[in-house]
């Protein structure tokens, strides 16, 4: 299934759990419910037990009396097949379901996650409660997604995931000797010369071979995703023409989400901004989530709508700055915005995460009140916005398998993090006025202007290529130190870093300086004498056709290139042999930019604090949400023109005022 629409409706609504409370509350909950102007439920996610108290008992009368409450209130539905959280009975009748930690240790019944993906028995279990599920409800009405499971993440170690990742392995590579090749096993002696010599990486077995652990994360990710797919299976043989999706976490590392989404019908995931979080850094997130599924529109499937209550400090969401984030993620392509949970539960450790109905079961209550008025608003937009996508001529490359390379490796530095090295760089365009998409090496590259991919260790089969033709047809590329050394397998490319990019880049490296948080160093760029502070990497490199555009200015490596641009074909490739401070990282790439040609969205710079981004209809009408982070107002300057705000309906021209927290969605009349 693939479409721009999968709605009728921008959905608003989140996760309600009717089991926890007794009944006499259902009617109160949808009463309440339309005073939100909710009109999606997404249950009954942690429902198993309740569905299924003993293996050949199924109790689905309680779930249709909330389901018939809920569609008389107008209120749609987001099912979920309940398979989130196994029963006791379960793990106690087949413990084979319980997984093992990295330590070895099967854990015992509690908590979530606690299954183990290659159990025969949860898999059966499983799908048999899907298939329940899809044959009582697939021709309900009110059924608009089917949510599989809930916030896959969990890895095992046990004897079962030991005999499927051999057979998994044999498959890969077809024979233990080109395994042990891949694996470079001749380094300690740990040659295998049995499959059954090949165990599981606990911290008290082997975890000195990268490769096995890069393998062990792609055999995991990918064994969890067979157990979406089988319940995805069940419910597409009933329901074909119902998406299915289940909610992702963002850069969630042990799941390789680009796999991922290619099974998924659309992108749903949870938007958890820890305390302090910058603009840039949700739109991260919302970037490479939509990104995973190639900018198609996506669900918010949670968010709170006032506190966490799994971080050290769990503050309150200021006024405004739910309905912020809200439009936020609109902003960044999404049709639905819902929210965990309905009610607060009355007890166990979510008693105090937020929700729409707080503890005091009031309407009149500050996040009661701005949960109904965004949800008037959202009704009122109506089909307006629905499949809109985000237009931008920037992308950031993001690859799983490389950020398990990358922090699999031991060295250059501990403070190489790639999720913190590719946040900077995207947060440095945003900073420029650019919103960028974050895609997967594998994705359509032509479509844009710039690529940035920073820390590019792993470049696996086809990706030195696919740059190479990219640039070669006229795009602007910038990649950065610690890039092209080891192919797929965690193998060192010989001869030169940076290995396969070595002739696209013009360059070669020879040496890697680390430095300590308390050290630095500084480059100068020949153009305009300008200096920039440098520091945590600085590769040693040598021009091979290259022109170098700044040169260290100290240690024993001064003058020697730290930034160049290589011609190829009708294009530029930019090298950064160092990481740059804030400001002259911003500096270069608003030289990149220009390079590029790329036009910002309203043609200027926006204020600090202020985002915009620009989308557009598959009809072609396209309109622009200006977004102002900043707890004052701001006045944001318009092009020449006539534009109608959506939300109001108002029209505006020269100066856009917008409020602190403010939110507006722009077309052009």
């Amino acid at each position: 299934m693939t479409s721009d629409i999968f709605f009728p409706r921008i959905l608003h609504g989140g996760d309600y759990n009717p089991e926890q409370w007794p009944e006499e509350v259902w009617s109160e909950d949808v009463r309440l419910m339309r005073l939100a102007h909710v009109n999606v439920a997404t249950l009954p996610v942690f429902g198993w037990v309740s569905l299924q108290p003993e293996e050949d008992t199924y109790t689905f009368e309680w779930l249709d009396r909330v389901i018939e409450k809920l569609t008389a209130g107008g209120v749609g539905l987001c099912l979920a097949t309940a398979t989130a959280s196994v029963p006791a009975w379960m793990d106690q009748k087949y413990p084979d379901i319980l997984r093992v930690d990295v330590h070895g240790v099967q854990q015992r019944h509690g908590n979530r996650h606690t299954f183990c993906p290659n159990s025969p028995n949860f898999r059966r279990l499983s799908t048999n409660l899907a298939r329940r599920m899809a044959e009582r409800y697939g021709s309900h009405p009110g059924l608009l997604v089917w949510h599989v499971s809930n916030e896959y993440g969990n890895t095992c170690y046990c004897d079962q995931c030991a005999a499927a990742f051999r057979l998994w392995l044999q498959d890969r590579y077809g024979s233990l000797e080109e395994t042990n090749r891949r694996w470079n096993t001749t380094f300690w002696g740990h040659t295998y010369t049995d499959w059954s010599q090949i165990e599981p990486p606990t911290t008290n077995g082997e975890r000195s071979m990268q490769s096995l652990l890069i393998d062990y994360d792609r055999f995991q990710s990918e064994s969890l995703l067979n157990c979406y797919k089988a319940e995805r299976d069940v419910l597409k043989a009933i329901t074909p023409h119902i998406p299915v999706t289940t909610n992702l976490m963002g850069p969630c590392k042990p799941t390789d989400y680009h796999k991922w989404a290619k099974e998924m019908d659309l992108i749903s995931w949870d938007s958890y901004p820890q305390r302090g979080a910058t603009p840039a850094d949700i739109a991260f997130n919302h970037s490479l989530m939509r990104g995973c599924k190639e900018g198609l529109p996506w669900m918010l499937m949670e968010q709170t709508p006032s506190q966490q209550n799994w971080q050290p400090y769990n503050a309150l969401k200021r006024p405004g700055v739910m309905r912020l984030w809200s439009y936020q993620a609109m902003a960044h392509g999404a049709n639905a915005v819902m929210y965990f949970q309905w009610r607060r539960s009355r007890g166990a450790c979510e008693k105090y995460h937020g929700a729409v109905v707080e503890h005091a079961g009031r309407s009149d209550a500050r996040v009661f009140q701005e949960v109904a008025t965004l949800g008037a608003e959202l009704e009122a937009l109506g089909a307006n916005t629905l499949g809109a996508r985000v237009q931008s001529a920037a992308a950031v490359l993001f690859d799983w398998d490389n950020w398990w390379a990358v922090e699999y490796s031991s060295g250059p530095s501990v403070d190489l993090k790639y999720i913190a090295q590719t946040q900077s760089y995207y947060a440095a365009l945003h900073d420029l006025g650019i919103v960028a998409d974050i895609v997967s090496p594998e994705a359509d590259l032509s479509q844009y202007k710039l690529i940035v991919a920073p820390v590019l260790y792993m470049v696996k089969p086809g990706v030195a290529e696919r740059l190479e033709a990219y640039v070669q047809a006229g795009g602007v590329l910038v990649t950065t130190y610690f890039s092209g050394i080891v192919d797929e397998t965690d193998l060192v490319t010989l001869g030169g870093y940076p290995g396969p990019l070595r002739k696209l880049l013009g360059i070669w490296a020879e040496e890697i300086d680390v430095l300590s948080p308390q050290e630095s160093n500084t480059i100068r760029f020949e153009a305009d004498s300008s200096i920039s502070d440098c520091g945590m990497l600085c590769d040693l490199i040598h021009s091979e056709g290259a022109t170098v555009l700044a040169r260290y200015e100290r240690d024993f490596y001064a003058g020697m290139p730290a930034v160049t641009v290589n011609e190829f074909g009708s294009g530029k490739a930019y090298y950064l042999a160092t990481a740059l401070a804030a400001s002259g990282l911003r500096a270069f790439l608003q030289t990149v930019l220009g390079e590029a040609q790329i036009q910002l969205p309203l043609g200027a710079r926006p204020p600090s604090g202020v985002e915009v981004t620009e989308l557009s209809l598959p009809s072609g009408e396209a309109f622009v949400y200006v977004l102002n982070h900043n707890n004052a107002g701001v006045s944001v300057a318009l092009p020449a023109g006539t534009f109608q705000e959506l939300i109001t309906g108002e029209e505006t021209q020269g100066v856009l005022e917008l409020t602190p927290y403010g939110v507006a969605i722009l077309q052009e009349i």
